[in-house]
């Protein structure tokens, strides 16, 4: 089970200029190399991964969720807007879900979908992400970590997607 992209995305919370691995402010242009990059890393280590199980595996690999809530507005009080937020998230999300094709072992598990309505805007009932039956915020205060609710909830959606997959063996 993995988990990985997403500190890239938020760290130094623009408090430093955009880099590699610290992206928060950068442009959609100026993010494309690291984009390439993340992908190539991915690459290589589900690859390193299913070489050293040559009897076969399932990697189980988290998308990277939006504390925005889809609005693509992280900023608060402490952090500084950043346009292209959304924009760099969906190339981060699609470049791990391209690179997860090309490996017959890896499994996208959705958090993404799963955490939507559970940010920064969890409790503002006319979003489109707004859940009635959870409104309940789901991050550290630091916005890329979870809180105990997110802990609990990503454990959930990490068990639901390996049950699927433990079904789809047993009907072999």
């Amino acid at each position: 089970m993995i988990t990985t992209g997403g500190n890239d995305l938020i760290h130094w919370y623009g408090q430093r200029p955009p880099q590699e691995g610290a992206m928060y402010g950068a442009t959609l242009t100026q993010a494309q190399p690291w984009i390439v990059n993340y992908g190539q890393r991915l690459d290589t280590m589900f690859g390193q991964i299913e070489s050293r199980f040559p009897g076969g595996c399932l990697i189980f690999v988290a998308d990277i969720y939006d504390p925005s809530d889809g609005a693509g507005d992280p900023e608060s009080v402490w952090l500084p807007a950043w346009r292209d937020c959304i924009l760099i998230l969906a190339a981060y999300n699609t470049k791990l879900r391209e690179v997860a094709t090309k490996h017959s072992a890896v499994r996208v598990v959705p958090v993404h979908d799963a955490f939507l309505g559970h940010g920064i805007h969890c409790r503002k009932f006319w979003r489109a992400n707004y859940q009635a039956d959870d409104a309940h915020y789901w991050y550290h205060d630091n916005i890329e970590d979870p809180n105990d609710r997110g802990y609990d909830a990503l454990r959930r959606v990490f068990l639901q997607a390996i049950s699927r997959e433990r079904g789809a063996f047993a009907d072999r």
